[in-house]
Parts: C-alpha cells; structure tokens; sequence
C-alpha cells in the first residue's frame, strides 16, 4: 500500500524576538545562499531543539527536527508528547498554515483541518456561509456541500444559529460547527488538534464516535493530536511520540502510550518553581509527594498513605484565598479534588491521601491558588507524576480500572 502522506527530513526553525537575523549583511548572505545557490540557510546552524526548561544559547529554536515518517490511507495515528514538543507545528506543516524549513513532505488527498478555534471560518460571514466556504476551499462543487448541509447543521447542534455571523459564536459553538464540517465534507484525510478540549464532555465523546466511524467506516485517514491518552488508545491504530522536536517512538498506539506514561511516572514527583522573582501575591514554591516514613517517592502501595506537600509563598495576605488540588488519572481525567483556605502566616500544607483510596495506575495533579469565583494566583498542570501499585491485596487483584478509579470510606449493615 502507497502512503498517503510521506514527510521526509522535515524542519521547522524559529527566531526568537526578531523576523530578521539581525543585520543587514546577514539577511543578505541569507538571501544568496538560500534563494539564489539553493542551500541550507546558514543562520540556522547553530539552532537547537525546542526544550523549554533550558535556556538557549542562540535565538534561534528548532520546533522539529529531521522528521521522516510514512502514513497510510485508512490510518489513525494520534500525536502525543508534552507541551513544546512540536505536536501543534507538524500539524500546521501538514495543513500547509506553515512552511517547512527543511525536508519535504507528500500529500495524496485533500485536508480538512481543525487546528484552533475558528480555523477557516470567515467571521462575518454566517455558520451556513462558512460550511459553503470550507466546502468551496476543498474543491467541493455546491450541489455536494448542498447534500451534506443538513446533516452538519444537525450534527453541529447549533441550527438556531446558523444563519447568525460566527463572530457571535461562543468558542464552543465555534467548535461544534468547525468539527462538523471538517468531519463531515469529503477529504481524504481530517487533522485534528486538541482544539476538542474546549467542548462538553458529550459533545467530545460525539466527536470521538465520529472520528471512529471515519477512520474504520469510510476509510479515510486522522491525525489526531491529544492530551487524552485514553483517547488516542481507543481511537488510533498507530501513535507517533515528540520530545523536543524529535521523533523518539513510532508504534502501535497501546506501545506508545504505555512507554510515554511509564517514563512519565518515572520523572520526579516533585515540583520546584524555577524562579521565586514572581510578581504573583501568591505562588506555589514547592508541591511534592511523601509516604509515611516522610520520603519523597514517586511510587506507592495501595495499602499506603499519600502525604501531598505545598509550600507557598505569599507575598500579600488576601482573605478568603484557597489551594486546591486535583489528582488526575492516565487519560488526565479528574479523580478526586480537595480545597484548603489558606491562612495567614502559614506556608506549608499537607493532603493526606488514605490508603486503600486509589486504584492501582499512573497518576498527576493540577493545583491552583485562587480566591473562589474571583480570581487564580497561581496554577500548575500535570505535575508530580506517581503510582499506585497493586501489592497483593486481592481487592484490586481483577484489574484496577475495571471497579473504579477511588474507593472511599464505607460501611455495611
């Protein structure tokens, strides 16, 4: 089978702070080197890959770097990796938004893409207009976006509407439409980005149906990118994993997955902000994970006590200031939430987690300082990776999902 998409040697290089290199001499040596002789742009050199956390000795930063990969007709293949990893810009190098820097890459199929809010939506124009326009962007003829009109509108959900400018969309209209007519106009292959995140919770798992029926049903081909890696196991045959702009796996979606969420709960289970010189009245210092005997540890017995650790800084005291707290499970789903007013003169706050509460798997927090319905301080996401791991209890021994992710207290009579 020919590949429908071949990307080959592909780079993507940005320059921090200015479009240009700097001087004139530059830009003109840029300029006979690359357009006129042909060659590698020679600024571009001492670019290096995209690793947030350090700090670069150019100004120039490579998002992705020598990328090659094959896809077939009829596959899904999800995108994963942390932010910064270069998820989103393969994505717009696909959708033809970007250009590459190097490397080139082969499309066979015309693309719908849905990379943010409102892509390819004209917001003067109404929601009816806008499916015409899409339609007429992928060379659809009238008379076929005609046949596929009602069934967008009512897929979309938003029929009261479709005839109001875009502009005074909410953003999850915005989307209901925009997945709508990507889904449902004929291309031969569909590009998604986490854009789906900003829908309800059943508006998504509408989606995921249709990006299913898609891929097995009509054979056409999904790139899916997604935090929700209980999703991109469900719906992708395939999965490629992005760290700082490299690929480092290629291979059935569950292979991926699991060695991306190993890894991760590997990683410290502490949280260290970089830099204290914030102008935040409040911020989170530190948020690590202790057992019993006062030890960090990334791993724990279901048997065991989580002891969960904040130091704060507060540089103003503001009443009514709360920290709270969310486990999140594998596929980022909320577990289990907590909130603790903070008082004055106090920095350090501990969760304590009992035993026999968590079902064995890999899980993070997300915390944030706030003042409830007024405003947040300070937020983290996805920090402080760590497992609970099944010790022979017998309760769990069935498998840990297939009873519940929490077991709180309870009594029989």
């Amino acid at each position: 089978m020919k590949p429908i998409i071949h990307v080959e040697n592909l780079s993507k290089a940005y320059q921090i702070g200015q479009i240009g290199t700097g001087t004139i001499s530059r830009d003109i040596e840029r300029f006979w080197q690359t357009k006129i002789l042909g060659k590698e742009d020679p600024f571009l050199k001492i670019g290096e890959t995209n690793d947030r956390s350090l700090k670069g000795e150019s100004n120039i930063v490579w998002s992705l770097k020598d990328i090659n990969f094959e896809i077939n007709q009829g596959d899904a293949v999800g995108i994963i990796g942390k932010n910064g990893a270069g998820k989103s810009t393969l994505l717009k190098l696909l959708s033809r938004v970007t250009s590459p820097t190097t490397g080139e890459i082969k499309v066979k199929g015309r693309i719908a893409s849905l990379l943010e809010v409102g892509t390819g939506f004209h917001p003067e124009l109404s929601g009816r207009e806008n499916i015409y326009l899409n339609g007429a962007i992928l060379g659809m003829r009238k008379k076929e976006i005609t046949r596929k009109l009602d069934e967008i509108i009512d897929f979309s959900g938003v029929e009261r509407y479709i005839d109001t400018p875009v502009k005074r969309y909410s953003s999850g209209m915005y989307v209901r439409l925009a997945f709508a007519v990507a889904a449902h106009l004929e291309s031969e292959i569909l590009i998604i980005d986490e854009v789906l995140a900003v829908g309800d919770a059943e508006f998504q798992k509408k989606c995921l149906g249709k990006m299913g029926d898609i891929s097995k049903g009509e054979g056409r081909t999904i790139l899916f990118v997604s935090h929700n890696l209980g999703a991109v196991s469900q719906l992708c045959n395939n999965a490629i994993l992005l760290e700082s702009g490299l690929i480092k796996e290629i291979n059935k979606s569950d292979t991926v997955v699991k060695n991306y969420l190993a890894e991760r709960s590997s990683s410290s289970a502490i949280y260290h902000l970089a830099n204290d010189n914030v102008s935040k009245n409040m911020f989170f210092k530190s948020i690590s994970l202790r057992n019993l005997q006062d030890i960090n540890a990334a791993t724990f017995q279901y048997t065991e006590d989580i002891f969960i650790c904040f130091q704060i800084i507060s540089k103003q005291y503001l009443e009514n200031t709360a920290i709270f707290v969310t486990i999140l499970d594998q596929n980022c789903n909320r577990v289990f939430s907590a909130e603790k007013k903070i008082e004055k003169n106090l920095g350090k706050y501990v969760l304590k987690i009992s035993n026999r509460f968590l079902a064995s798997g890999i899980y993070s927090l997300s915390a944030f300082i706030h003042i409830p319905n007024v405003t947040r301080y300070d937020q983290v996401d996805e920090v402080c990776h760590f497992e609970v791991i099944d010790n022979g209890s017998g309760f769990l021994i069935h498998g840990n999902y297939n009873h519940g992710v929490v077991f709180g207290d309870y009594e029989w009579t």
